[in-house]
């Protein structure tokens, strides 16, 4: 039996719950819960997940309200005693807004929503999250948003590449994000923003099982 204790977190308006869900709880064959947005505890869970979607509709910048949800005051304690969070589109967007990563997301550069399949890069393999990838491999995930355009100030660039915080990068940048910028952990390596949906390639119906592997790096840290 795993010795994952997955919670994966709900907003109003989470719509990728399921099948993050799914992949943890059926193809990981871990302990697999739900967490509210308005839980004011995260249990006995070892990663937390916060998956895509459109929190509060997205009403104010992507992932602003949900920042307040009281939930998340609970997943930044537990990132703060070296819980592994990971966001997931949407998901990266509350984890910038909370501080948890840095740097924000904008409108992407052709102010088009963007739903396809994208050849990202391997750019560090040393992390809990990429373990299973080579270096610089390309792997095919599929992105589905409309504000995934990432960006930091000049010296943030610089300290987050200076510390290997760069994980994932666009082949073919697809909505203008800094330096090709598709996915980033914090200096502490147990919190990860990722825009593209890893769970959309994590099963043989999908035809694509590139991103189980990303899910299985992670699962194999708490071995």
């Amino acid at each position: 039996m795993s010795k994952v204790k997955a919670g994966v977190v709900v907003f109003p308006g989470s719509n990728c719950d399921h099948d993050v869900y799914n992949i943890f709880r059926h193809t990981l064959n871990a302990d697999t819960k739900f967490l509210w947005h308005k839980d004011t505890g995260t249990g006995d869970r070892n990663i937390i997940i916060l998956p895509g979607g459109f929190s509060y509709g997205d009403y104010l910048r992507c992932g602003a309200i949900a920042k307040f949800s009281p939930l998340m005051n609970e997943i930044i304690k537990f990132a703060d005693r070296g819980g592994i969070v990971i966001g997931i589109c949407n998901g990266f967007q509350v984890l910038c807004e909370t501080g948890l990563l840095p740097g924000a997301l904008l409108r992407n550069s052709n102010l088009k929503f963007i739903c396809k399949t994208v050849t990202l890069k391997v750019e560090n393999n040393k992390s809990i999250f990429t373990s299973d990838y080579g270096i610089k491999e390309e792997i095919s995930i599929p992105i589905a948003h409309g504000e995934g355009n990432y960006y930091c100030d000049e010296d943030t660039f610089v300290e987050i590449t200076g510390n290997n915080q760069i994980l994932f990068k666009y082949a073919d940048n697809p909505n203008g994000s800094l330096d090709d910028i598709a996915g980033i952990q914090n200096v502490k390596r147990n919190v990860i923003g990722l825009m593209p949906h890893p769970e959309r390639a994590s099963d043989e119906i999908l035809g694509n099982t590139d991103g189980y592997r990303f899910f299985k790096s992670v699962s194999e840290s708490l071995m």
